[in-house]
């Protein structure tokens, strides 16, 4: 089966790393909202169209849970804790992703290191992988400049929130249209 390049409803899953409290508070305050604010967008939107989503906690005993304006769109069943920087590399979280779904959507924290590291694993692992710009972050924009440089190179397919909604949709439509519609506004 040949993946297309866009990503689709019917082959995408979503996966939100590490978007925890104390890892958010060195964030510079207008990125974090940006950030948490798209990948709101991208939970809801996912439950929308019914696709996959899980989350991960990357050590939370240390950097605390996912930060609270997201977990109305988060259930306790979608998370994974680990302490790899590689999603990949925690058994959990291999086994909750869907097998019939190549295209892994990546958003979170932080770019060059949990977010370049999981992508660049998936990818080897035969998955197709897009990661979501305007929905990562790093402390040092340099680093996650460098880290998307790093991701363009290897063949990971960046995108945008908006751009990820509308290939997911494919038309103007019917009721999900409507509203996705309004949470982009």
């Amino acid at each position: 089966m040949k993946v297309p390049t866009l990503s689709q409803r019917n082959y995408s899953q979503l996966a939100i790393i590490d978007v925890q409290e104390r890892l958010a508070a060195v964030m510079a305050a207008d990125q974090l909202q940006k950030l948490v604010k798209n990948c709101g967008i991208l939970l809801q939107a996912a439950a929308m169209l019914e696709i996959p989503a899980i989350y991960t906690e990357q050590y939370p005993k240390g950097l605390g849970n996912t930060v609270p304006e997201l977990l109305p769109w988060l259930k306790p069943e979608q998370r994974v804790e680990k302490t790899a920087f590689s999603c990949s590399d925690e058994p959990g979280f291999c086994r909750k992703l869907t097998g019939d779904r190549p295209q892994i959507i990546l958003a979170g924290m932080e770019a060059h290191i949990c977010i370049l590291q999981t992508a660049l694993h998936l990818q080897e692992m035969g998955h197709q992988v897009f990661v979501v710009e305007d929905a990562v972050l790093a402390r040092d924009p340099i680093n996650k400049a460098n880290a998307l440089e790093r991701l363009r190179q290897a063949g990971v397919i960046l995108s945008n929130t908006e751009s990820i909604l509308f290939e997911w949709l494919g038309a103007a439509e019917g009721e999900a249209f409507k509203q996705i519609s309004r949470l982009v506004r």
